[in-house]
């Protein structure tokens, strides 16, 4: 791996040729929302964030598991503490299922607090015969079809920054202050509608349940107490707009290092992954853990070059490389990006996203994924790492609490004419709280594979 000599500075993307950019008509205004907000409170702390890499260093050596997701888009209309709370109850029933099958802790980044901005496939949108810019997300434009809702507005980034500073502070809250205690389990549990689901969900909280009365029985429960009693979570967004991540980039005042305070992980979008172009380039300079979307059009050549400008000094936990193909391109993608990183001896954090690959259009025009095609891919790419005997270290999900029906199939057997009737989404569809616990228990039964089988080897040895 070759260091990368450039002089970088929380600016120095402006320099670089930038896509997925909004043209702000004002360019005052957006000076004075940008100089507000480095003003500002960061949202996170630079030793959260530290953390944060330590633990996806233990996610790289197959010794914790990944679990990234949230909403595709977050909404300002949406934005109520039932629907923050009901969305960590998801996150909280699906690492319950994969910590006790994996027998390795869960690493929870949410995309939540943060994640407002949506790159697009088109510049603009047409309707009948009217032709507007496209919806980039509420920190930039407004959803509705008008003129005067598209004009990209710097404003709403003082919207969206306030917005996210709540929901970290009320989840930061739910994480610590009892309500994620192991106790609580079965309330996170949040659709009572499938009766299949809750029992393996609950049989799954009863074996928890006399472990943790076994211990009791040796006088642990202080200790018990303590590991069982708050969770560690972390926030992540995609590092898309660059004007409001530089505004809220800080010097830590220990290290000197600067941190982008907006998440505590930012990733790159595999449309904004060119290497010489304006968010690699702001990424490089921040301490974060860096994920990176690997799609199709991803070459063996354009990776290493990626990974060689995103984590030169090689270290663990740094990089997740997020693999987004589709269910029919993982085989044929994936083990080549795997081959090329273990002959660079480069230290990454394998995850999937089997949402992205697998958007298609229903046959009465709404954007949708079939749930069976998200289980090929994840099966898939747990296959490919089993082949290459590298670690299939995470997952990256879009998915919510609310009880929607933007994915076909599943334990809820969503049919297309299904959709209309809870379609809530501001951009791509989510899994929604039944089907994202149906493939959590998926995914527990493909490491408890590989618990098993590294068992095995270890008796052999």
């Amino acid at each position: 791996m070759h260091a990368v000599a450039q002089i970088w500075s929380p600016d120095s993307w402006r320099k670089k040729p930038i896509v997925q950019v909004p043209a702000y008509p004002d360019p005052a205004a957006l000076a004075a929302v940008e100089k507000r907000l480095k003003t500002l409170p960061p949202l996170v702390f630079a030793g959260e964030a530290r953390n944060l890499t330590a633990a996806l260093a233990q996610v790289s050596q197959g010794k914790a598991f990944l679990l990234q997701g949230g909403d595709c888009a977050e909404s300002f209309a949406e934005f109520s503490a039932n629907n923050i709370r009901d969305a960590f109850c998801v996150f909280l029933s699906m690492a319950t299922v994969l910590t006790f099958a994996a027998d390795v802790p869960v690493v929870k980044v949410g995309r939540i607090a943060g994640q407002f901005a949506k790159p697009r496939s088109d510049d603009n949108e047409k309707q009948g015969d009217v032709v507007l810019p496209s919806y980039r997300g509420d920190i930039i434009n407004g959803e509705e079809f008008t003129a005067q809702a598209r004009v990209p507005d710097p404003q709403r980034m003082l919207s969206a920054y306030f917005q996210a500073a709540s929901t970290a502070n009320l989840v930061r809250a739910f994480a610590t202050g009892g309500y994620a205690d192991l106790s609580r389990a079965r309330h996170w549990f949040l659709d009572h509608n499938h009766p299949d689901l809750e029992r393996r969900y609950n049989e799954v909280v009863d074996k928890i349940d006399e472990g943790v009365d076994f211990l009791r029985t040796f006088s642990l429960a202080n200790a018990v107490k303590q590991q069982t009693s708050r969770v560690d979570f972390y926030f992540s967004h995609e590092a898309l707009l660059l004007p409001y991540e530089e505004a809220l980039t800080r010097q830590d005042s220990i290290t000197k290092d600067h941190y982008a305070t907006s998440a505590h992980m930012i990733w790159i979008g595999d449309r904004t992954r060119q290497p010489d172009g304006a968010h690699v380039e702001f990424c490089r300079g921040v301490k974060n853990p860096i994920g990176l979307k690997c799609g199709p059009s991803m070459s063996e050549d354009d990776l290493i070059k990626l990974i060689a400008v995103l984590n030169p000094k090689n270290e663990a936990g740094r990089l997740t490389l997020i693999c987004r193909f589709g269910a029919d391109k993982v085989g044929e993608k994936l083990p080549r990006l795997i081959r090329a990183v273990q002959k660079e001896g480069a230290n990454v954090v394998w995850s999937s996203d089997p949402m992205h690959g697998n958007t298609v259009k229903s046959n009465n025009g709404f954007k949708t994924r079939h749930v069976e095609r998200v289980i090929k891919e994840v099966k898939s790419f747990f296959e490919v790492h089993r082949a290459e005997g590298t670690h299939a270290g995470g997952v990256h999900f879009e998915m919510t609490g609310q009880d929607v029906t933007e994915c076909l199939g599943g334990a809820q057997a969503i049919s297309e004419s299904d959709l209309a009737s809870r379609y809530d989404t501001r951009c791509d569809p989510r899994l929604n709280a039944s089907q994202s616990l149906e493939l959590a228990f998926l995914m527990a039964d493909s490491l408890r594979a590989e618990r098993m089988k590294g068992a095995g080897l270890a008796q052999s040895a």
